[in-house]
């Protein structure tokens, strides 16, 4: 019961944040400093992965506080479909947190800090924390070996949209950054066929990994 509230109050926070960090993007207030990168305004900040795959987890975080809420006044179990939407969520913005830290930052000239401006402070960095701390010790999660391959859904999805929206905006033959911001097709649009494959097996081994310590966490 102890972990249960614990997770009920840690996705309340997620789901907090996430609601914040939107609106701090879409209404452009500035609390960190100026942004500078990975940024919009208004209904153009749904074109960031970022930002949906934040949004995914705080929806799921917020449907799954409320099935433990009716599991601990009404004793009913939680519906195994709101541990598969907190799996893909947690996938999404743990991929954002690694991509962010390990691809974008050494990539480019801004500076680390330049990366976890304002709401992004919140997307690159606390969410995606604390949505791994709630999967793995507190969160009544119910998947199995096979649900991981369900991890990899939202980044598939977003890939089509990025991919199309980028081959329908070539300028001679040449990807505008303007289209390709995370810069992942930079190296040329043939590199799409090299790049997608390596952000699915990447993605999937986060959802396999993050499914086998919550196995082992809670044997």
């Amino acid at each position: 019961m102890k972990k249960l509230k614990i997770s009920m109050i840690i996705n309340c926070i997620i789901f907090i944040l996430v609601a914040f960090g939107v609106y701090v993007m879409m209404t452009g207030i500035e609390f960190t400093g100026p942004n500078i990168l990975l940024t919009d305004t208004n209904i153009n900040v749904f074109k960031f992965f970022t930002v949906d795959s934040n949004i995914l987890v705080g929806v799921s975080s917020l449907l799954l506080f409320i099935a433990e809420y009716i599991n601990i006044k009404k004793k009913k179990s939680i519906p195994k479909v709101i541990s598969i939407i907190k799996l893909m969520g947690t996938v999404s913005v743990l991929l954002t947190l690694i991509v962010t830290f390990f691809f974008l930052v050494p990539s480019s000239n801004a500076g680390l800090l330049a990366f976890y401006q304002n709401s992004n402070l919140f997307f690159h960095l606390i969410v995606p924390i604390l949505c791994f701390i709630s999967f793995i010790f507190f969160d009544p999660i119910n998947i199995k070996f096979k649900d991981t391959f369900l991890g990899i859904i939202p980044m598939l999805m977003y890939s089509v949209y990025y991919i199309i929206s980028v081959f329908t905006h070539l300028d001679h033959g040449k990807i505008s950054w303007q289209y390709d911001f995370y810069g992942f097709l930079k190296w040329g649009p043939q590199s799409a066929f090299i790049v997608l494959p390596i952000i699915i097996i990447f993605t999937y081994l986060i959802s396999l990994g993050i499914f086998l310590i919550y196995k082992k966490t809670n044997k």
